[in-house]
């Protein structure tokens, strides 16, 4: 929902620093140095594997786009059982792409000391890490479908759309693209779902996938506060991180919660006026 080498700090990044004070406080003791002069490691593991893989999975943000999806199949008029295959379906969606975050940035994750990383710290390895994901994707499939044929195609393009947003597009002015795209097959999930995979629904309207592609800008500002240090270290030139630049981590975070308060609202707004679906 995706190689950092510099050590050049760009000019205004004394102000994301000024803006991560309260990051900085909670940020663990440095890692002991590799024997090698390499990356700071742990010295030893702290987590067994199962824990490990559900703290990679990132569980809260995995938690709180299920729970979405659930209270807007919901308020689509979908049936309990319905609703529970959705909730399901986008909580192994959600940690299918934790995970993928975390073995794809486990150097980077390592080299700045990020905490609670268990890939980076080596609590779970990358080949552990690929293999819960091969496994999760063969669950994940058939859940998908089985609201439905065109709803799970949906579903899946979100999944897929968001671990290329792990891999492209994310160091510079265009992070946001991914997220964007995503989001915006969400509403069709929700619109051509039905029960027993066949196709029984409509489009959704084009103002709601609009409004939720504009949610997913929102979400990835909000998402990209926690790492703008990291972020203002490699270098790279995202929005989020250029707007932290100017004004600070807090404007960031400030902009993030209004932008994905007045999207929601829109939304809501939108689907109380004309409805989820098109015509």
């Amino acid at each position: 929902m995706p190689a950092e080498p510099t050590s050049h700090t760009p000019a205004g990044s004394d102000v994301v620093a000024r803006g991560l004070d309260d990051a900085a406080d909670q940020a663990p003791a440095p890692a002991a140095e590799h024997p090698s002069g390499g990356s700071p490691v742990q010295r030893r593991r702290r987590w067994h594997t199962p824990v490990a893989l559900l703290w990679a999975s990132h569980p809260r943000q995995a938690g709180v786009m299920a729970a979405a999806l659930a209270v807007a199949a919901l308020l689509a008029g979908r049936g309990l059982r319905e609703i529970g295959v959705v909730a399901a379906t986008a909580l192994v969606g959600q940690v299918l792409l934790g995970w993928h975050n975390d073995v794809v940035d486990r150097e980077r994750d390592r080299r700045h000391g990020v905490p609670r990383k268990p890939a980076a710290t080596g609590d779970v390895d990358a080949e552990t890490l690929w293999f819960a994901i091969i496994l999760g994707a063969l669950l994940l499939v058939p859940l998908a479908f089985t609201t439905g044929f065109e709803a799970g195609a949906y579903y899946l393009g979100y999944v897929l759309l968001g671990g290329l947003s792990n891999l492209a597009l994310r160091e510079g002015r265009f992070s946001w693209l991914l997220w964007a795209a995503s989001f915006a097959l969400l509403p069709s999930y929700l619109t051509w779902g039905g029960w027993g995979g066949g196709a029984v629904g409509d489009a959704p309207h084009v103002a709601i996938t609009v409004l939720a592609g504009l949610l997913g800008i929102g979400v990835h500002i909000g998402r990209s506060v926690w790492g703008l240090a990291e972020d203002d270290e490699e270098d790279w030139s995202t929005y989020p991180l250029r707007i932290g630049r100017r004004h600070g981590a807090n404007r960031v975070l400030g902009l993030a919660a209004g932008w994905i308060g007045l999207s929601t609202t829109a939304i809501a707004v939108v689907a109380g006026t004309v409805g989820l679906r098109a015509g």
